[in-house]
């Protein structure tokens, strides 16, 4: 029976952040996931099918993390929005609250808001064997019968309970609930009000609305204009009322615990995660780990990857010899060869690469562990302008910097964020890393250092610390500039350590390569062909031009033998609208020791970073017409620098183009997203102008340095 045929639900994910939602959610949906936004905003939403039974089908949201229905930033309003109205469309038909049982009474308040707001709900009960370990043992019966919901014990991590979650979501019972706070007398009137005006039929529902209105996306204007009247006319202060009700809500948390939990005290120090983080989070052990956790990532990076990127780097060398072999000659035959897989090769190359540093990063968090590189990076970011809150956009940056600037929402200090937002770009992206590696393979040779270290792997690791450093010091700049006076608090909860689930890891590797090669893909394809049609056609008759000019400048080549061909190709190349292109902007390019080739690849890689390589492969494969199995490494190697008739990639350019590339910012998307965050043109205008005038300064003092 098809999916279309079969009945569909809607149903939501909720909890605390760190209370297993993420790892429940790969379990119920597995490959079939897909992240989006919510509407109007830029917050990631990641969805997914779950087969629940042979006719039953569910829609899976993974909601963000969040302690209460009371936000403090967007991605927790996001929660709010979705259920602030039973009636809207995009409502889930059920509710899934994740509750880390190992901090049973925290996670509590969270459920005790949602269900007082009606929605039939399950309580998931997850890490049961690490409450126990913490002195926590719960009755998941009694609790079931006290609450009067239905609960279901699962393990996150292994996956069991899974069976018997979709079970309860095929039949959920969903009983009347009976309210966990009572707003008495003080609130009785407004909330009359309320539901009275805005067809409520939940009291709850009316209180949340009192207190969130100006904040909530989906109110017109007049309605919310209305609820101000109402909370000035019945004196409603929203602090003394949220403060009030959690301290009631906690008192029948705390009778629900006596009657269904015990605990038992258990010594902080014979706790295996107190003993581990006396070195992780020691003042200086705990950074020497860090930098030697990331020496082995980008060692990684050069020594794990290599094998199979040349199988990569070969298969599609072959793929286009076979192709050129036996297809006809023309047009169509060169696009296809020299236009889409040129360019697509150049970035599938580095699949290998993409998926050693989103694996590293999956497992840092799955473990626990980056939780406390933030908690030992808050004190190192003090004097920056930043905070440990910063230390998740720096890191996120790594990966790639649109998702990392919006996840600076969590900050609360203004120039705080607006600081954070304007170096994260610094950092760094996977975008970088097919730039980054193939220059470093041009010009590093490939040895080790004390017999375990690869010197190209150190070299990687020394840009990503610079760009880091960089990131730090242009905060300590803009902080002065600035003058941000205000301190931030940075607190957050440690979560214990955990031995990472690999169906975890692998999902996450499989998203977030599938997203690089579709995203970069997209944007390759288009440029490729828009590239191949620039660099194979020109003003006139280039073909007839091309043939002139070499045999006037080259008189002692043999025609019709491969050296002449091949000069023919590239003076075709240089009399194209390409070519043209090139030259025209290569004076401002020059003294960085770029050439034509290399200026068209800087405009088209600001569209992606990653672009770069497909464009070089691409201006290669149209201007060479030697060996069609070369791959873009050999053919970049081999290219003569035409006034020195030396190789044109020189340790000098090497480096001069890869410190171009780490500081500039070369990414329209990152443009866009700033734009989005700071609400105007300002910021992302100054951020470009600083980057690429950092860029050009270093990369003209670095090429004359080595050159």
């Amino acid at each position: 029976m098809s999916i279309e045929k079969t009945t569909r639900l809607k149903v939501a994910l909720l909890g605390n952040p760190n209370a297993g939602k993420s790892s429940l959610f790969n379990h119920l949906t597995g490959l079939n996931q897909k992240i989006g936004n919510f509407p109007g905003v830029t917050v990631d939403k990641k969805t997914g099918t779950s087969k629940i039974s042979d006719n039953l089908y569910a829609e899976i949201i993974d909601l963000p993390g969040t302690y209460s229905l009371y936000p403090k930033s967007l991605d927790e309003q996001i929660v709010l929005d979705l259920l602030h109205s039973k009636k809207d469309p995009s409502s889930p038909d059920l509710l899934l609250v994740v509750i880390d049982a190992s901090t049973f009474k925290r996670n509590m308040l969270l459920f005790t808001q949602i269900r007082d707001l009606g929605f039939p709900v399950i309580l998931v009960l997850n890490m049961l064997d690490l409450a126990e370990q913490h002195g926590i043992k719960i009755d998941p019966l009694k609790l079931e019968k006290e609450l009067n919901v239905p609960i279901v014990a699962i393990n996150a991590r292994t996956g069991a309970g899974i069976r018997e979650l979709k079970a309860a979501i095929a039949c959920p019972v969903h009983t009347p609930p009976e309210s966990y706070y009572k707003p008495g007398p003080l609130a009785s009137g407004i909330i009359s009000e309320v539901k009275e005006n805005f067809s409520l039929e939940n009291d709850y529902q009316a209180i949340l609305l009192a207190h969130q209105y100006d904040n909530m996306r989906g109110l017109p204007q007049k309605e919310k204009e209305e609820l101000a009247r109402l909370v000035k006319k019945w004196s409603f202060d929203s602090k003394v009322f949220q403060s009030k009700e959690t301290i009631a809500r906690y008192d029948v948390i705390t009778r629900i615990l006596k009657e269904t939990v015990e605990e038992k005290s258990v010594d902080d120090k014979e706790l295996t995660s107190t003993k581990i983080d006396r070195i992780l989070t020691h003042k200086v052990f705990g950074y020497l780990l860090f930098f030697f956790i990331l020496l082995v990532l980008f060692q990684s990076i050069f020594a794990w990857a290599s094998f199979p990127m040349d199988l990569i780097d070969g298969g599609i060398a072959w793929i286009n010899g076979a192709l050129k072999q036996n297809l006809p000659g023309g047009p169509f035959t060169d696009l296809l060869t020299d236009g889409l897989i040129a360019g697509l090769g150049g970035v599938l190359i580095f699949i290998p690469q993409i998926a050693i540093l989103f694996a590293f990063i999956a497992v840092l968090e799955e473990s626990g562990y980056m939780s406390r590189v933030m908690f030992l990076m808050d004190k190192l970011m003090r004097p920056f302008g930043m905070s440990g809150r910063s230390v998740v956009p720096l890191i996120s940056g790594v990966a790639c910097a649109v998702p990392a600037i919006m996840s600076t929402r969590s900050i609360e200090n203004w120039k705080e964020r607006l600081i954070t937002i304007f170096v994260t770009p610094l950092m760094s992206c996977s975008a970088r890393i097919p730039v980054f590696t193939i220059l470093i393979a041009l010009v590093v040779p490939e040895k080790d250092i004390l017999g375990f270290f690869n010197l190209q792997g150190i070299v990687l690791m020394a840009l990503y610390l610079l760009g880091f450093l960089s990131a730090i010091i242009s905060g300590f700049v803009m902080n002065k500039i600035l003058q941000n006076k205000q301190r931030s608090f940075f607190i957050m909860e440690l979560p214990s350590y955990r031995i990472p689930r690999w169906k975890n890891v692998g999902l996450t590797i499989y998203e977030k390569v599938k997203t690089f090669v579709l995203e970069a893909g997209k944007v390759i394809v288009a440029i490729s062909v828009v590239l191949w049609v620039l660099a194979s056609y020109g003003p006139g008759d280039i073909e007839t031009k091309a043939l002139d000019e070499v045999r006037q400048e080259q008189p002692e080549l043999a025609e019709s033998t491969p050296d002449f061909d091949n000069a023919v190709s590239g003076k075709k190349l240089e009399l194209s609208y390409a070519g043209k292109f090139g030259h025209f902007i290569e004076p401002v390019i020059r003294p960085l020791g770029f050439d034509w080739k290399i200026g068209v690849a800087l405009i088209t890689s600001f569209a992606a970073r990653e672009v770069f390589i497909g464009t070089m492969s691409t201006i290669y494969s149209v201007g060479d017409s030697g060996d069609d199995e070369a791959t873009i490494k050999q053919r970049m190697k081999e290219e003569i620098n035409p006034k020195t008739g030396g190789p044109m990639y020189t340790p000098a350019l090497a480096f001069s183009l890869l410190i171009f590339y780490l500081f500039a910012m070369q990414c329209m998307s990152t443009l866009a997203v700033v734009y989005r965050e700071t609400k105007g043109w300002t910021w992302p205008l100054i951020q470009l102008v600083y980057m690429t005038g950092l860029a050009y300064g270093l990369s003209f003092i670095t090429y004359h340095i080595f050159s």
